[in-house]
Formats: structure tokens, sequence, C-alpha cells
């Protein structure tokens, strides 16, 4: 979004025509509603703003449900934001910690800083860009009470009123639409200076989840978070937001419900062994916080092969923690003799997983040329040397 964009959205007219907004979800409905607002007469600044932010409140709702029709929103700011079941996660840890005061640094459109403010904190909110800060402060108005928003670099933010920080570095190149990921030493605010603060107050740092983990320091918490299947952050507590002998977690939300297992350290891995009557694949944020021996011991588990993220076993359990399958049986990892096999079996429908392998799903599909009325799940991976094919069904 340009300045002049918001500019001319932020009017009376402006934000009560955005109210009337009918919902703007394809590419049908972005020149349906540019050519109406145009034969309107209003300027190209407000028609752009308008169906610019109808289209990106349909989007959000995935991350912000009925209040993202309240919002407004950057392409990139969306992007990055946190979704609102899990900002509260994040409010309630400082919550718990006893902060009442929160210097949000890199608030970008404000997402974490709705669930401090919900949760009855004070918030300094602070970003580098103007007009993400604009926008934030729209955001965060309900809160005005409670929460300044403020243009800054969250390396010059006085923080000498407040309990914590919550930082958002850049990782992402400067912009409010297309942007790209950028090397950790381009971050902003750096990590040096964001591991020195972590050193000296209570810091809760988000990160993407992929972050090399030899960069994590040694006297902090580590808690890689997975939302409906996908691994979404890895956020680093220090001092008294870090719990008593936790160092990795993984926090797994489904929706408003959440499930954690944590662990002092990495987990031992368990053994390799036959496979059984169930694979169980880990959820990636039990992966990335090293978890996979715990989980796997929960289960009565052992694995596929020490080098690839699937479990086995013969009890008849499952947790949040991964994905379960009961095995059918084992059939023919060759294209032409698997394709054979699964049409003499009726099955039409086929989710097909991979681990260890090379192989496109989209493409296999494609080849095994399915026919019939059933459905089942193919699982694709490498045992030793040997490619395996597993036919089994969603538990």
């Amino acid at each position: 979004m340009e300045s002049s964009e918001l500019t001319a959205l932020l009017t009376p007219d402006g934000l009560r025509m955005l109210a009337e907004m009918p919902p703007v979800r394809t590419s049908a409905d972005v020149a349906r509603q540019v050519s109406s607002l145009r034969a309107a007469g209003h300027s190209p600044d407000l028609v752009s703003a308008l169906v610019g932010q109808a289209r990106l409140r349909s989007r959000a709702d995935a991350k912000f449900g009925d209040l993202a029709h309240r919002m407004l929103f950057t392409r990139a700011g969306l992007e990055q934001a946190t979704r609102m079941s899990v900002a509260s996660l994040h409010a309630g840890r400082f919550r718990d910690a006893g902060v009442s005061r929160v210097a949000d640094l890199g608030c970008g459109i404000g997402g974490d800083a709705l669930g401090f403010a919900g949760l009855g904190l004070s918030v300094a909110a602070v970003d580098a860009d103007e007009i993400t800060a604009a926008i934030a402060a729209y955001n965060l108005a309900p809160f005005a009470d409670a929460v300044t928003v403020a243009h800054g670099r969250a390396e010059e933010h006085d923080l000498s009123a407040v309990d914590a920080v919550w930082l958002d570095p850049a990782r992402r190149t400067a912009g409010h639409g297309e942007t790209a990921r950028t090397r950790h030493d381009d971050w902003s605010p750096s990590l040096e200076w964001v591991f020195a603060l972590a050193r000296s107050r209570p810091v809760g740092v988000k990160l993407g989840p992929g972050l090399d983990r030899d960069l994590i320091p040694d006297d902090v918490e580590a808690q890689w978070v997975g939302a409906d299947g996908s691994t979404i952050e890895l956020v680093l507590w220090s001092r008294e937001l870090a719990r008593d002998g936790v160092r990795r977690a993984a926090l797994i939300t489904r929706g408003d419900r959440a499930w954690e297992i944590t662990a002092p350290g990495d987990a031992e891995d368990v053994e390799a062994r036959d496979l059984g009557a169930f694979v169980h694949e880990p959820d990636g944020a039990v992966i990335r916080a090293r978890l996979i021996g715990d989980v796997a011991r929960s289960l009565e588990a052992g694995m596929l092969d020490p080098r690839i993220a699937y479990l086995t076993s013969d009890a008849a359990l499952t947790s949040p923690f991964v994905s379960s399958f009961r095995v059918r049986e084992e059939l023919p990892a060759d294209t032409k003799a698997l394709s054979r096999a699964l049409r003499a079996r009726d099955i039409g429908r086929l989710e097909i997983k991979k681990r260890g392998v090379d192989v496109d799903p989209a493409a296999l599909r494609t080849k095994l040329k399915l026919r019939g009325d059933g459905s089942a799940t193919l699982l694709l991976t490498r045992i030793g040397d040997t490619r395996r094919a597993i036919l089994a069904d969603r538990v």
C-alpha cells in the first residue's frame, strides 16, 4: 500500500465504503469491483485501497477470523503476521511470567500486540516502516488506553518503562507487497543485537522455524510452533520468560486447541525396527525441535530408518504430535506395478506422502492412472537403500 492510498482510505467516507465492500476473493471479483468504483467516479488511489483491502481481509480470515473485517493490512504484513490463536499463546507466556508492560519491537500490522492487549497487558508497539506503523495504530485503536504505536527503529526505542520485550526482526526485504527472504546477517535488528538484549532482560523472539540451530544461544528456551499441520515459527524465550529445565519445546495448535512437548535438550533417538501395524509421521515442529525420540517412546514406536522421520509401531496409540496411519500392506515401488496394484484394489482417491525419496506426488498420481471408488494413503520412503511403498489409512 502506498501512502497516497492510505490517505485516501483513512477518511470517514473511505472507511464507510470499505465496511460496505463485499468479499473480494477472485480475480473476477477484483475486476468487477474496480470497474464499479471507477464508474462511480472515485479516485484511483481510493479504488486501489478499497479493492486491495477487501481482498486482504478475505485472505486474513484464516489468521484473524471475524476480527479481520475490522482491520487494515499490507500484503507483506499479512503474510508475516502471527495468527490470532498463536498470538494469544505468546501473550499468555508474558502474563504468566508476571509481565504487565511489554514492548513489541517490529510490531508489523499489530497481530501480536492485539494478543498482548487482549490479555490486559500494556503495550508499546514500534515499527520501522511508517505505513506499517500507521496501519498497526488503526488496528490497535480499540485498545488505545493500553497501547501506544510509534514509528521508529527497535534499537533506538526507550525500554525503561517496560518489563519485557517481544521482538520480530525483519527477515525479508523492505516493502508492502512482494518481498524476499534475507540472510540472518541482514536482519533488522541484527541477531547480535537481539541476543545481547535477551541476556539483559526477559525477551521473546519470533524467528523462522528453519533457523540454523547453531545460532541458538545455550541459555534460552527454543520453542518450535506448528499450526494446522505447518511449522510456522521458532520462538526463543530468555530469562524469566524461559521455563525452568526447558530448552526444547514443540507446541502444536489446531484451531483453538494446543498441545506441547518439552525437554531439557534434544531427545535421544530410538532404535530402528521392522514395519509394524502403524506408521507415524511426527509434526514438523517435533522434528525441528529434535524431540522425535520422546514422541516415539510415548507411542511404543521405533524408527523405520534412522535417517528418516517416520516411526512405526504395533501399539494402537496416537498423539497430537504425529499423524498416524494404519498399515494395510506393502506394494511394489515400481510405478507400473504400483499402478496395477492400486487399480486391482479399486483405489481411485490417493493421498501420497513421501520422505527420503525424490518423487513429485502430483506427477506420480498422473502416471498411476487411478480408477476406482476406494481411497487410501500411500507412504513412499526409503529403508536403508531400498525404496518402499506402504499402503495405509489415516487414523
